[in-house]
């Protein structure tokens, strides 16, 4: 069956870090490129990060410099290092492969506010 469970999110102030989680069930972790996205309220859902199986990066510009992408292979779970937090990074994320070929999980709520 195919899981996503996304974890990490919380309120931060502006400038706070978080770092976001994402287990996958195997069967679409691998070998699969995997990418985080958002949908704020209002919004599209969006890619934020790309990781390809071999660790190729990709990175939307609004998040270039601040978000980073990483991947276990061994432990079928795809991270992100947020850093630098703005108020527009406000959004629920998720995880999926990239591109988004599999049903959401219930993403990780991110809410950035002073």
């Amino acid at each position: 069956q195919v899981q996503l469970v996304e974890s990490g999110g919380g309120s931060v102030q502006p400038g706070g870090s978080l770092r976001l989680a994402c287990a996958a069930s195997r069967s679409i972790f691998r070998p699969n490129a995997m990418g985080w996205y958002r949908q704020a309220p209002g919004k599209q859902r969006e890619l934020v990060a790309g990781i390809s199986f071999a660790g190729s990066t990709q990175y939307a510009d609004s998040v270039k410099g601040r978000f980073t992408i990483s991947r276990d292979n061994a432990k079928n779970t795809v991270y992100l290092q947020m850093n630098g937090l703005k108020p527009e990074d406000t959004a629920i994320y998720y995880c999926n492969t990239n591109p988004a070929l599999n049903g959401w999980g219930q993403g990780t709520q991110v809410t950035v506010s002073s």
